[in-house]
Formats: C-alpha cells, structure tokens, sequence
C-alpha cells in the first residue's frame, strides 16, 4: 500500500483523463450534500506524514518569541538565515514526537 506522500506525488504528477475530467465536471455541478463521500478517508494528515518540498509549502507566520539569550546567540553565531535554522529545529523536534505518539 503507497504511504500518503506517495499517494500525493502520483496524484499531483499524474495527467488527468478525459474521462476524469468529465467526473470532476459532473461532480462540481452538484450540490455537497449529493456527493457520496462514505468512501473518502476521514480525518487529515498527521503533520509527519506531510513533507516540505515540491508540493507543499507551509504558510509562515510572524510571531514573537522569547528565547534564552544564549540559544539565540548561538544560532546568531551560525551566520546568515538563523531563523530559517531555528524553525527547521522546531519542526524536526515537532515530527519526531508525532511519530513517537
């Protein structure tokens, strides 16, 4: 079975059929409560199985934050972009422990 990231790489790379297209037609002319999702998987993706990259960006939001002085000296220290550093901490940190959930 393709993981989700699989799953999302064919679908987004895969060219759309005639006959597809026609589907995607008929069901855009219904009303929601016409469509039949009891086939549809529920829930969204665990922030794990999402990666960053070719298809998904993630929105950045401008937040303050405090930080012991030392922590931010040290990613100062590393040179240009620290902050892009910082968040790629963060988000390492943030999978690591949706996968140990």
């Amino acid at each position: 079975m393709p993981s989700f990231k699989e799953d999302c790489s064919l679908l987004l790379t895969t060219p759309v059929t005639d006959r597809q297209r026609r589907e995607l037609e008929r069901l855009r002319a219904r009303l929601d409560s016409q469509i039949d999702f009891s086939d549809a998987p529920e829930g969204s993706p665990r922030p794990s199985d999402l990666r960053v990259g070719r298809f998904y960006r993630p929105i950045k939001q401008l937040v303050s934050l405090r930080v012991d002085a030392d922590v931010l000296a040290w990613f100062r220290g590393q040179g240009k972009r620290y902050q892009t550093r910082m968040n790629e901490v963060l988000r390492r940190e943030m999978q690591t422990n949706a996968r140990g959930r």
